[in-house]
């Protein structure tokens, strides 16, 4: 399993990548391989603000469906429109182009309350 050093990462299995006062969001390595194939993404909350650990969206995969938590406090200026046609890219390469959302956050403080790289492979027994 693959968990880049650059990213920050939540106990429900979300990677957050920073950049200035945005952030990309979407589902670990780990998280889809426990999901299975990924066959719908739906998100509903562009434009909203979303508090850290409020549902933003649904991952669908082939035996069930899974909440997405918002692991910061942000608002959702964008969603991945490459998931619409290709929700695979999720399975295939979930910190490239299978990200979910973009936000602006509203509380970069929120941030150091991350896991890091090697406490988020704790986590998972990785």
């Amino acid at each position: 399993m693959n968990f880049p050093s650059e990213l920050k990462y939540t106990k429900d299995h979300e990677w957050v990548k920073i950049e200035g006062n945005e952030a990309y969001i979407g589902i670990t390595d780990f998280a889809q391989r426990e999901l299975g194939d990924i066959v719908y993404i739906d998100i509903n909350t562009v434009g909203d603000e979303v508090s850290k650990d409020e549902v933003f969206g649904t991952v669908e995969a082939v035996k069930t469906v899974s909440d997405l938590f918002m692991p910061v406090t942000g608002t959702v200026t964008e969603t991945n429109p490459e998931l619409n046609d290709n929700p695979e890219l999720v399975n295939s390469d979930p910190y490239g182009k299978g990200w979910m959302v973009k936000v602006t956050l509203s509380d970069a403080a929120e941030v150091a309350g991350l896991l890091d790289a090697d406490a988020y492979k704790a986590l998972v027994g990785a």
